[in-house]
């Protein structure tokens, strides 16, 4: 029996228009292919899992995006996939539009790839850690700052050297006072919340954390 959250509704219809047909597309799609499957929201998004997580979906101002949990080990024979980069569009880029993505013949091939990994209990390789202690450099005014709330500067200590550094350079490349001054603001209340800098774009995947656990 198909299991089907309610949360999940109240995303797609708080939705941009243009991303409604997409959002249900994908989910009719997941349904179809793995009638077992349950729907959940982790990190703000909609996720659909059986046996673990098996992918997720997202719509943002002026695209959506498709992400499978385990695409590391999914094979692309179709060669539509994408690897997730740093503005993380998904497995699939920017979908504006229904028409850039696959057919649903090809996108049902992909999902039954998920549903067998996950039957399989097959699980991702550990993420490489690298040697070696990296150093950042970090401007008095941030920490004076971040020192002003406890969270905030709980979640800095432990994010991670990439996640110190998006924030770090995102301050600091601001060209005006004004503008560096309200990033500086956000960099505190993200923080403040767990957040790492590109939270409202990233697609969440098993080696994304934020200090809060996510």
């Amino acid at each position: 029996m198909e299991k089907m959250d309610p949360r999940v509704d109240l995303y797609i219809a708080r939705s941009a228009d243009f991303a409604k047909p997409i959002l249900n597309r994908l989910r009719k799609l997941v349904h179809r292919t793995c009638p077992a499957v349950s729907e959940t929201m982790k990190w703000g998004f909609p996720h659909f899992e059986y046996k673990g997580i098996l992918c997720s979906m997202a719509s943002f101002k002026q695209h959506c995006a498709l992400g499978f949990w385990k695409a590391a080990l999914m094979k692309d024979p179709h060669k539509v996939m994408t690897t997730v980069g740093k503005t993380a569009m998904g497995h699939f880029g920017r979908i504006t539009q229904s028409s850039d993505l696959p057919g649903d013949r090809i996108l049902v091939q992909y999902i039954r790839q998920a549903v067998k990994l996950n039957e399989g209990q097959i699980k991702l390789p550990p993420r490489t850690r690298l040697s070696g202690k990296k150093e950042l450099k970090i401007p008095d005014y941030l920490m004076q700052a971040l020192r002003k709330n406890k969270k905030a500067l709980e979640t800095f200590n432990h994010f991670s050297y990439s996640n110190k550094r998006d924030y770090l350079e995102w301050v600091t490349e601001a060209k005006t006072e004004a503008t560096r001054a309200r990033r500086l603001a956000m960099t505190v209340e993200w923080m403040k919340e767990g957040k790492i800098r590109n939270w409202k774009y990233l697609m969440p995947s098993p080696h994304l954390r934020t200090a809060s656990g996510i």
